[in-house]
């Protein structure tokens, strides 16, 4: 067994976890035994992320006291802005501005820390994601000429945000969806970013360099940014003047690959996707504009019932419906996947910090297939 080859590490159980769980063929996914569903519909991401970093959901007064530990490092060093001013200018793309001022971050932590402290990497974890939601608002305003606004510690992780991103506190429903997105974001199982923080924690490198590492591997195409492709279709879509039956037949005669559907380990409907397209069709009744939600429907239902796709047991994941969110809630598509690096902050943290606990160096090893028995040639000679 120890030599097989599992080229993408497909089943290949490297760690234990009890952060979340993925059920693919039920579809059902699960922090720290709560269902997702219970979690995005009753909690607040606040709530989720206390879940993931210290086991449990917290009551009234430990949330009281975790939310102000988390607003009070909101703030973030001029420093950094002046940095993100340079990127704006230079046209940077979010992701790529993000990866920087994370490490940048870091060189503000005055904590001088033991690595294996996982107290004081838990306090480096609450402080990236306290000050990540204030990096993207602030990049996303300077790029487009505007001034960043200062972060509110009265209003709610999601709220805030929003607020800094657009000048203006959102109402209840675009501040519940967003928080809810935040929720389904946080963790799933080891994927690509997470492994990769993990990899990076094994080595007792800090929290930030662990982050770093999971914002870099979410930045692929293969891993992010299904969302803004998935948005990006349908904007393709309203141009087109076509209803979105036909303009989906024709994208599957033409062998066009359909973003947002299909995934890596669920057979079935991703539950993040059954949530978020729920709030996608609220957010569009209450704007009075549905077509972005009408437009997803419109697709899932003829896919769900086009013979090719069940024979694939292909069906929505959670990009499928998380783009026309974001869009409804007036987010540039490129913020998308940042969206995504700082919701996912919480399980990269708590990833860190379970490996850590327990820590072993991640060492795998490679099938060596070159050649053998090469004659060395001295350079004058070749």
């Amino acid at each position: 067994m120890a030599d097989d080859l599992q080229k993408g590490l497909d089943d290949v159980l490297v760690a234990e976890s009890s952060l979340s769980h993925i059920d693919g063929d039920a579809g059902r996914l699960v922090y720290r035994g709560y269902d997702i569903k219970d979690l995005a519909r009753e909690a607040s991401y606040e709530e989720v992320l206390h879940l993931l970093w210290h086991g449990e959901l917290p009551d009234r007064d430990a949330l009281d006291s975790f939310v102000a530990e988390l607003s009070a490092e909101y703030a973030v060093e001029e420093e950094v802005i002046t940095t993100l001013r340079d990127l704006a200018e230079a046209g940077e793309r979010p992701m790529a501005a993000l990866r920087t001022a994370v490490s940048m971050l870091s060189a503000s932590d005055a904590e001088e820390t033991d690595p294996e402290d996982l107290d004081a990497s838990l306090r480096k974890g609450r402080r990236i994601a306290a000050k990540v939601p204030t990096v993207l608002a602030a990049y996303d305003r300077l790029r487009n000429g505007q001034d960043p606004i200062d972060p509110r510690e009265d209003l709610s992780y999601a709220a805030n945000f929003l607020y800094m991103l657009s000048g203006e506190e959102p109402d209840d429903v675009a501040a519940e969806t967003f928080d809810m997105a935040l929720i389904l974001h946080a963790d799933h199982g080891l994927n690509a970013s997470t492994f990769t923080g993990m990899v990076i924690a094994s080595t007792l490198a800090d929290t930030y360099s662990a982050v770093t590492g999971g914002i870099s591997a979410l930045a692929g195409s293969l891993h992010g940014g299904a969302n803004q492709d998935v948005m990006e279709t349908l904007l393709e879509l309203d141009e087109s003047d076509k209803d979105p039956t036909e303009w989906i037949r024709d994208a599957i005669d033409n062998d066009r690959r359909i973003p947002g559907w299909g995934h890596r380990v669920y057979n079935v409907k991703d539950p993040r996707a059954e949530i978020l397209s729920k709030k996608s069709e609220e957010l569009g009744e209450t704007s009075g504009e549905k077509k972005w939600y009408d437009y997803a429907a419109a697709i899932e239902e003829y896919l769900t019932e086009e013979e090719d796709f069940p024979a694939k047991g292909l069906a929505p994941n959670v990009d499928f419906y998380s783009g026309t969110v974001y869009y409804q809630l007036g987010i540039d598509l490129d913020m998308y996947t940042p969206i995504f690096a700082m919701s996912r902050v919480g399980g990269w943290v708590g990833h860190v910090l379970e490996y850590q606990s327990d820590n072993r160096l991640i060492r795998p090893r490679a099938r060596y297939v070159g050649p053998k028995d090469e004659e060395f040639v001295p350079i004058d000679e070749r």
